[in-house]
């Protein structure tokens, strides 16, 4: 759909990518340039925290061992600990998944900007987000660099990295769900900045 003939409406862009790929901070340049954010990790992160609207049902469900002392989710045991197991993941995903999404609504309703931008990790491996959609937009990378990204940010050791890479959709699939593709091999904010600019441009910021 043309940004010009929903002059009048949101327009609504998805943005996902690989971890390390760099969408997070295209999806900040976007929002410093005009558009409005919702950004689901930082939603599901809150849903976990302390007082977080998941806390009770993991605390049910995985039991206590799995809270911190100051009651947030204990994030690094449950990484470990549906990674290892995949029934643990899509139990912990049907806990997660409806607060997240109900939040998420929430804060669309809430835009301002002609355009919404959702940058959602698992957006490719979520059907339902492309119905919800004007456009998908794929920030990509080689393997290699989305390990030495993670890597040094986060300092994880590589089976950990490739753990993570594994239990998101593959390059191939992310490329295929995609409108637009953003290429992002080269650790350079300008030239991201550049490409922001000129999406920005693109769907009327």
């Amino acid at each position: 759909m043309n940004t010009s003939q929903r002059s009048s409406q949101v327009f609504r862009l998805g943005l996902t990518g690989g971890i390390g790929s760099g969408k997070s901070t295209l999806a900040r340049l976007l929002q410093e340039m005009g558009s409005d954010l919702v950004d689901a990790d930082a939603v599901s992160r809150a849903c976990t925290e302390n007082g977080g609207s998941a806390i009770p049902a993991i605390a049910d469900i995985f039991g206590s061992a799995f809270i911190t002392a100051d009651g947030a989710m204990d994030r690094q045991r449950m990484r470990e600990h549906v990674f290892a197991r995949p029934e643990a993941r899509k139990e912990l995903e049907r806990i997660v998944h409806p607060l997240v999404g109900e939040e998420i609504r929430r804060k669309a309703l809430l835009a301002t900007s002609s355009v919404v931008v959702f940058d959602v990790p698992l957006l490719v491996e979520s059907p339902h987000w492309r119905r919800q959609l004007d456009r998908v937009l794929v920030v990509d990378c080689s393997p290699a660099t989305q390990v030495r990204r993670v890597a040094h940010r986060s300092g994880w050791d590589l089976p950990t990295i490739e753990a993570v890479m594994r239990s998101q959709s593959t390059r191939e699939t992310r490329l295929a769900a995609a409108d637009f593709v953003v290429f992002n091999d080269v650790d350079s904010i300008d030239k991201l900045r550049q490409v922001a600019t000129a999406l920005a441009n693109r769907f009327g910021l």
